[in-house]
C-alpha cells in the first residue's frame, strides 16, 4: 500500500466498540471483497471491504475476520485468517501478509491461514448460539453482484440452520458514523492532498484545456502524495455539462467565459475526501456568475452552522431549502408565485437545487452513519449546496467536509482550500 502504516490501536478500539454490542454467545464474521474479473486474465484493481478494514486494518484479498467475545479459549476471541504466502507468490505478486505482519497491522494475536477457516469456524460454532451476518443496508446501496459476504451467508444458513441470526449492520452504522481521532487525522491527510490537487489546477486551467487534461493533472498530484487516486469517479464539468449532476465522461474542451464545476477529491488509506469547487475557465467571473456563486456560498456557510449535536438530518435539509429559496428569489430565478404554488414533495427550489446538502463521509464517500437520530460530535458530513441553470449554461456547486464539534460550529477539514471569489481569481491570474 502507498499509505503509511496506521497505528493498530485504531482497529483495536473499533473491535472493542463492535464486540461491546454483540449478544452473549455470538460470533461475527467479516469477509474481504472479491477480486472482480474483467475478462481473459484481467481483473479490476482490488478494493478492500470497508467493514473488515475498519475492524482489522487488513487491506488484502481473501481475508476473514472472526470475533467471538465468549469463546472458551481466549485466543479465539479475535481471529484473522489470511492467505498463506510463499516465495513463489512473493516473486509474482509481491509480499503478502505474514502472520507476524498481520498482527502488526491489526493488533490481533491469533492469525491462521485461510485454509484452516472451515475447521476452526465449525468448532467455534458448536460453542456459539448466534452469528452476526454482514449485509449491506446503506440507504444508497444498489448492489446487483453477488459478493463474498453473500456467498458466506448462504453457506452459513445451509450448514448451521439451528443457529440464530443477527445483523452486523446496525452496529456498524452506529460506530462507523462517529470518527476516532486517528480517523480524523487520516481524513485530514486526504483533504490536504485534495488541496494540493486543486491549487495545481488553479494555475493550469485556461481556455482551450480539455476536461480530461484536468483529470490527469489531479491524478498526478494525488499519486505523488501517496493516494491511490480519486475517492470517487471525478466530475469535471465545463459550461452546461455542470447541469448533469453525475457528469463523468470528462471529454469536452473548456471555453472562454465558461464556468468549470469540479467534484473531485483524493482518497488516503481507504478514507475519502469529497470536494466541489466551481471556477471561471478564464480566471474571471462575470457579474452574473459571481452573483450566483455568492448565493451558493452564503447557503453553504449558513448550512454549515446548523451541523451541531442534536440536529436531525431531515429537518436540516428542510431548513437549507428555505435558505436556498430566499437566494433564488433574490437572483430572479424564482418568484413569489413559484413559492406559493410549490408542493410538499417538490418545493420550488428543487428546480435549481435538486440534490441533498449533506451526507456522512469516511471510509466510503457516502459513508455509514445514523441519519434518523440526532447528530453527534465527531460525525463527519459534507456540505454541498448548488444552483444549476441550464438556460444560462452553467451550474455551481461548492462542497467541504466538516467535523461536528461538542460545542460551536463544525471544524472544516477543507478550510485551507480556496473558495472565496477573490482568492480564486487572484491565484488563477498570478
Amino acid at each position: 500500500m502507498k499509505y503509511d502504516l496506521i497505528p493498530n490501536s485504531l482497529f483495536i478500539k473499533n473491535r472493542k466498540k463492535f464486540m461491546a454490542q454483540m449478544k452473549p454467545k455470538s460470533i461475527a464474521v467479516f469477509n474481504s471483497n472479491d477480486v472482480y474479473p474483467i475478462g481473459a486474465d484481467s481483473t479490476l484493481a482490488f478494493e478492500q471491504h470497508r467493514d473488515i478494514f475498519y475492524l482489522s486494518g487488513a487491506d488484502q484479498e481473501e481475508t476473514i475476520l472472526l470475533l467471538f467475545p465468549d469463546a472458551l479459549d481466549t485466543k479465539h476471541r479475535e481471529i484473522l485468517f489470511v492467505t498463506e504466502t510463499n516465495a513463489h507468490i512473493a516473486v509474482w505478486e509481491g509480499e503478502k501478509l505474514t502472520k507476524e505482519k498481520a498482527t502488526e497491522v491489526s493488533g490481533i494475536q491469533t492469525i491462521y491461514w485461510l485454509s484452516d477457516f472451515d475447521k476452526i469456524f465449525f468448532d467455534l460454532m458448536t460453542e456459539a448460539e448466534i452469528i452476526y451476518l454482514n449485509t449491506n443496508e446503506h440507504y444508497r446501496q444498489a448492489v446487483v453482484t453477488e459478493t463474498r459476504e453473500d456467498r458466506f451467508i448462504q453457506k452459513c444458513k445451509l450448514n448451521f440452520p439451528a443457529h440464530l441470526w443477527a445483523k452486523s449492520n446496525p452496529i456498524l452504522q452506529e460506530i462507523r458514523g462517529i470518527k476516532e481521532p486517528e480517523e480524523l487525522d487520516i481524513m485530514q491527510t486526504a483533504c490536504n492532498i485534495t488541496d494540493k490537487g486543486f491549487r495545481r489546477l488553479l494555475g493550469f486551467v485556461k481556455p482551450g484545456v480539455w476536461e480530461y487534461e484536468i483529470e490527469a493533472e489531479l491524478m498526478h498530484e494525488f499519486l505523488r502524495n501517496k493516494s491511490k487516486g480519486f475517492a470517487y469517479t471525478p466530475i469535471i464539468a465545463s459550461g452546461n455539462n455542470a447541469n448533469v449532476l453525475h457528469y463523468v465522461v470528462n471529454n469536452q474542451q473548456c471555453k472562454d467565459g465558461d464556468l468549470l464545476l469540479m467534484d473531485v477529491a483524493a482518497e488516503y488509506a481507504n478514507y475519502s475526501s469529497d470536494l466541489s469547487r466551481t471556477i471561471p475557465v478564464n480566471g474571471k467571473f462575470t457579474d452574473r456568475q459571481k452573483a450566483v456563486y455568492q448565493a451558493v456560498l452564503r447557503v453553504k456557510k449558513e448550512a454549515t452552522k446548523m451541523l451541531v449535536p442534536g440536529t436531525i438530518w431531515a429537518e436540516y435539509h428542510k431548513e437549507v431549502g428555505h435558505l436556498m429559496t430566499s437566494e433564488l428569489l433574490g437572483l430572479g430565478l424564482l418568484d413569489k408565485a413559484d413559492v406559493q404554488n410549490e408542493t410538499k414533495d417538490w418545493p420550488a427550489y428543487k428546480k435549481y437545487f435538486m440534490h441533498g446538502t449533506s451526507h456522512h463521509i469516511g471510509l466510503n464517500t457516502h459513508d455509514y452513519g445514523l441519519l434518523k437520530t440526532p447528530m453527534k460530535a465527531n460525525m463527519v458530513f459534507t456540505v454541498e449546496p448548488g444552483i444549476y441553470i441550464p438556460k444560462e449554461g452553467f451550474g455551481i456547486r461548492l462542497e467541504d467536509d466538516v467535523v461536528i464539534q461538542e460545542k460551536g460550529e463544525p471544524f472544516n477539514l477543507m478550510a485551507n482550500i480556496p473558495i472565496e471569489v477573490e482568492e480564486i481569481e487572484s491565484i488563477m491570474n498570478q
